[in-house]
């Protein structure tokens, strides 16, 4: 049918969308690689002159004496406050690193509750030109970073990216949910998590010593997200707004067809106005949905609480630690170069994201992500053997490895991208901003807190490490089987009929008032 081609407007409008997904991928990926050389500048611009170093050692040396009956020797305590200040001064270096790094998911946790809020006031064109200038400014302060206070500007600029991250980690997802036709509605969602895996294999790229990651050019590495963001802010201006957008929230039909009709490349687009005036009813009374709404109102409890445990699985699966253990692995399997092996892993990382791009509308959804959480289920377990085992059998080592290529192929396929996308499908236009935003805070949260305490555990368990993660995906893998309904070529309506039945609620006896009370409130999600 006419409405569901692939037109020119529609593939520059995604592609436009999707850069800043490029972006959130690149802000991710772009402090590891030249992690030391930046420890290494701190260590320079915080590091206290020699002389003045043995001025303040011999100041403690003379309140010591002034003050205790016992005279250490002086050529003792020198060294001893020498050793503790350099003690000192590796726990300060620490914590900056730590929050060079954290303070981007904070940032993140912060504005991902608002980026529905700013689609809904702005528009969605509006809202991410004005989170542009977010990523624009946190770019600027990591790119000048080197001439100035470099720990303040990189810390300032990451915790800036972060908030641009967050808002648009709701916002894409929900415009390209909007603009895609139904049947397509799944693979032109996936291309979010495509975009974003390419941004962290290019920063992988371009991070090497002999490219930027090095001690002249670093700061310009950190600071070119900013060229994405002001391609986007160019583009934007040629891209049609949400008809969904215009036609439901601001109840303007002539510029709702206008959108649509350069979307679709056709006159005739009849069927989406067909469906959104479903949801302009259904959301009638539904202005605003409230977080405690999503929880309370009956019919919203079911879909975000799959929401929700969809992006959990996700975070918890261990796809975080399988990065953290990667390049130690391949050091151990006899790889020279182990950040080439991590760069592979990042290449294998974007192309079964495409993969799950064309099969997304065949194979479905549920089936997908089902798909991948049994396959990384095998996977984490093949990788506990594996460092279990490696003591006695360096062969051990091989098997580790190749179980680390096929759970980020597997988490490609099904648990990466889907999440991201499958949130804008089980809600109507009312509740949908309140819930994307809420489920990207719930992202963002699992994502900090396996940053925060994934070596502590990791410490604690030690090779059996991923034990513990293989049971975290089994107990993903049965709740999806019972719970997450399919969504493939499904309407919104159609969707909401399936939480029902997920939830026993089909079985119960239908009454025409509850019918007509349900309608009414608009409770079809």
């Amino acid at each position: 049918m006419a409405e569901d081609k692939i037109t020119g407007t529609l593939v520059f409008t995604v592609f436009t969308a999707v850069l800043s997904s490029f972006q959130f991928g690149y802000d991710i990926g772009v402090i590891n690689a030249p992690q030391e050389i930046i420890i290494s500048h701190y260590k320079h611009v915080l590091s206290v002159p020699l002389d003045d170093r043995k001025a303040t050692n011999t100041y403690a040396v003379n309140r010591t004496d002034s003050l205790t009956s016992v005279t250490p020797p002086m050529d003792s305590t020198p060294t001893y406050l020498a050793e503790e200040e350099a003690r000192q001064s590796v726990g300060l270096i620490t914590m900056l690193w730590s929050l060079s790094v954290s303070s981007f998911a904070v940032g993140g946790m912060v504005a991902s509750f608002f980026g529905g809020w700013l689609g809904d006031k702005l528009g969605r064109i509006k809202a991410m030109l004005v989170a542009n200038s977010l990523s624009l400014a946190g770019a600027l302060l990591m790119g000048f970073s080197k001439l100035g206070p470099s720990h303040i500007l990189i810390i300032a600029g990451r915790s800036i990216s972060g908030l641009y991250c967050g808002l648009i980690s709701g916002l894409v997802p929900m415009y390209i949910g909007e603009i895609a036709p139904t049947t397509l509605r799944g693979a032109l969602g996936t291309l979010h998590q495509l975009a974003l895996v390419t941004g962290i294999l290019i920063s992988q790229i371009i991070g090497l010593e002999f490219i930027l990651g090095n001690h002249d050019l670093w700061h310009i590495l950190l600071g070119l997200s900013a060229v994405p963001a002001l391609l986007q802010s160019l583009l934007l201006f040629f891209c049609p707004e949400s008809p969904r957008y215009l036609y439901i929230t601001l109840e303007e039909e002539v510029k709702a067809k206008k959108s649509l009709k350069r979307l679709r490349g056709s006159d005739d687009v009849t069927k989406d106005l067909n469906e959104m005036k479903k949801e302009k009813e259904e959301a009638s009374s539904e202005q605003k949905v409230s977080v405690i709404q999503l929880f309370t109102n009956p019919s919203y409890r079911q879909p975000i609480i799959v929401a929700l445990m969809l992006h959990m699985a996700q975070q918890f699966s261990g796809i975080n630690g399988i990065f953290y253990y990667s390049t130690s692995i391949f050091q151990t399997a006899g790889i020279s170069q182990p950040v080439y092996a991590t760069i592979g892993v990042g290449a294998i990382n974007m192309v079964f994201t495409a993969v799950s791009v064309l099969l997304v509308e065949r194979a479905g959804r549920r089936s997908l992500f089902l798909i991948g959480m049994i396959g990384m289920f095998f996977c984490t377990i093949f990788m506990s053997v594996g460092l279990v085992l490696l003591d006695k059998f360096s062969w051990m080592s091989y098997v580790s490895m190749t179980a680390i290529f096929l759970f980020v192929s597997f988490f490609e396929i099904g648990p990466g991208p889907i999440p991201w996308f499958m949130v804008a499908e089980f809600f109507s236009q009312g509740p949908r901003p309140t819930a994307l935003a809420l489920a990207a805070f719930s992202n963002w949260a699992c994502n900090f807190v396996v940053a925060l305490c994934f070596q502590y555990i990791a410490d604690f368990c030690g090779s059996y490490v991923f034990f513990l993660f293989a049971g975290v995906v089994l107990v993903f893998t049965l709740f999806t089987f019972f719970k997450v309904p399919e969504t493939k070529g499904k309407s919104f309506e159609e969707i909401a009929a399936e939480f029902r039945k997920k939830s026993g609620s089909a079985q119960r006896p239908k009454k025409a008032t509850v019918e007509m009370e349900f309608l009414r409130a608009g409770e079809a999600v």
